[in-house]
Formats: C-alpha cells, structure tokens, sequence
C-alpha cells in the first residue's frame, strides 16, 4: 500500500511538473497568427475579459483564449486591462501581450496644429492627415457649449482650439479631437483669462481676439508684449486697429483671399475689417498660443501706439505718427527701391 501511495505521489508530481511545463512554455512561446505586418484590434470600454480574450483569438495575437487566461493569472493584471485600440506587428507572448493590455499601450499617431491657424486650417490638417473629412472637423467646431460659460456669445470655436501637438488614434473622431484641443486651452489658463493689475478690463473673448491679432502680427517672442500693448494702446485712444490680418480673415470668410492684400481690399466690407470699424473686430482671427494670450494679458509698459516691418521677420515701434512715417519710408518705400534696383 505504502509503494502504492509513493507511486501514484511521484505520478502525481511529474503529472504537475508535466501540466507546470506546458503551461511555463505556453507563457513563453511567442505567437502570430495574422499574415498582414499589423494587427489592429479594438477593445471597448466595459469590455469583459472573456470578449477581450475572443477579439485577441480572433485577431491571431494570441494561440486561444486559455493561453490568455493564464497569462493574466501568472502577471495578476486580469483586472488592469485597458481600453483603446491595440497595434501588434511582432509574435508576442502571451504574458508580453497582458503586459501591452495593463499598462494601457494604446495605439497612437501624433498630429500639430501649429499657432496662428483658423478653424478651417486646422481641418485641412485633420484631414490631410487621413483623419476624417474636413467638414467634419468644421461642424464640430461650432460646438460652443464647450466654451459656453466663457465665452456665451461665441458663434463657433475660433480662437479656442488650443494649438499643440496631439495623439490620436488611426483615425480621430473629430468631435473628440475638438474636445481635446479646448480642454488644451482650458487647462493652460484654469483660472480664466484675467488680464494683469491696472489693465482696462477685457472679456475673455476680447483677450483671446487680441491675442490672436499678436499671433498674427509676429513671431517673434519678445515682440508680443509689445505688439499687444500697441493694440492696447489704441483702444484706450480710440484709434483704429488697423490690423491687416483682420482684412486677411475677412477676405477669406468671403472666398476672396489669394495670398495677397490690395488697397482697394482694405475697404472691404465686413465687421472683421479693423480699418473701417472701430475697436477689436467681433472675434478671434486665428488660434493664438500661449505666448500671445499671456502678451495679451500682460502687454509691455509702453507708450508705442505704431509698428511697422523690417522685412527680417522683425519690426520698428513707435509713438508718434510722424516717427511712424519715416519708419514706414525706411523699411517700406525704400527699401522696396533697393530690391528692385537689385
């Protein structure tokens, strides 16, 4: 009885050791089961272990459901596993898949939006990009209940889609894109737009549309201060804008823009048209960035109240129309005199 007893022990341990064995080569036995160089596979929020083991199984990533289960048991990560959708190019293992699943390795594809673009800009880009349609991009942009409380009288999104860098997904929904790009603005400035102490108070809708007039006017960093406390300036006065971007926007609201601004253009007649309608025009012109919307909210201590271009990216201040005058002969009229004598 007792060799009986020791018999079947012994059977029993190396039955173990057999089932342990399988089950460790398993676990370690790299696995691709899908002919093409890439296996997308999706998993849904909510989705239970036993879907998530039957899309893997069917997508090829892993042998079968069992070996799965086991390999979340062996790494304790059953319930870790993350939803998003999953790129697999290589055979993996099945614990180096519960690995990718828990810590939440989703796929993602990164796309910028720059400073300075418009909301249709900012659709070509989605678009160009093989995200989805551009039309689609704009319709969500017109969703103002994401930006309601601070700005209640905004038509659409300009001026709020927070230029940056983002990662998405093979493709982007562009309502959730839209959602992203405004929680970007919204966490840059938590507090809301609260322009600095002793500064004419502006809306946030008024700090935004400034700002992007800065954004627009130049590139340089240590002129926004400046170029902000010009428009600034002018408000208090009650000086025109006079801002050429402006004319640009409106140009291109009515389909007439061609890269190019005439005289005759600076008439044209439209609300956004800063040479012909006093103050701010009615909204942002463009998404500012950072830089500008903390220019606009702190705008440099000076009395400048004109700029113009030095033709390197750069430009001349100054606070009187006559120095203004000779500084648009220097870097304007002759120096386009030059060139062509060139």
């Amino acid at each position: 009885m007792k060799r009986a007893l020791g018999l079947l022990l012994i059977v029993a341990i190396v039955t173990a050791g057999a089932v342990a064995g399988m089950a460790w080569t398993r676990l370690q036995t790299p696995f691709k089961g899908y002919e093409t160089n890439e296996q997308f596979v999706e998993i849904p929020t909510g989705a239970t272990a036993a879907e998530i083991r039957e899309r893997l199984v069917n997508a090829g990533v892993i042998r079968d459901a069992f070996s799965l289960r086991l390999a979340l048991r062996w790494t304790g990560t059953s319930r870790d596993l993350k939803a998003g959708e999953y790129r697999f190019d290589r055979p993996m293992t099945p614990v180096q898949v519960a690995d990718k699943l828990a810590r939440g390795d989703v796929y993602g594809q990164r796309i910028t939006f720059p400073e300075g673009l418009t909301v249709r800009e900012m659709a070509g880009i989605y678009e160009s990009r093989g995200l989805g349609r551009a039309r689609d991009f704009v319709e969500a942009a017109r969703n103002t209940s994401l930006i309601h409380d601070l700005d209640p009288a905004a038509p659409d999104l300009e001026g709020y889609l927070f230029p940056d860098t983002y990662t998405v997904g093979r493709t982007a929904d562009a309502a959730h894109l839209v959602e992203m790009m405004v929680k970007g603005f919204r966490d840059s400035y938590p507090s809301g737009l609260r322009p600095a102490t002793g500064e004419p108070a502006l809306t946030p809708r008024q700090v935004v549309t400034l700002a992007s007039l800065v954004e627009k006017e130049t590139g340089k960093p240590e002129e926004r201060p400046m170029v902000a406390a010009v428009y600034r300036n002018r408000l208090k006065v009650g000086m025109p804008m006079q801002a050429d971007p402006t004319v640009v926007y409106a140009l291109q609201k009515a389909g007439k823009y061609d890269g190019n601004i005439r005289k005759e253009d600076l008439s044209i007649s439209s609300p956004y048209n800063t040479y012909r309608n006093p103050g701010l025009p009615p909204g942002p012109i463009a998404s500012p960035g950072k830089a500008s919307i903390d220019a606009a909210l702190n705008p440099a201590d000076v009395e400048y109240l004109y700029f113009v271009s030095k033709n390197d990216g750069s430009h001349v201040f100054s606070k009187t129309l006559e120095e203004h005058n000779r500084n648009v002969r220097e870097f304007q009229v002759l120096y386009f005199q030059r060139q062509k004598r060139r």
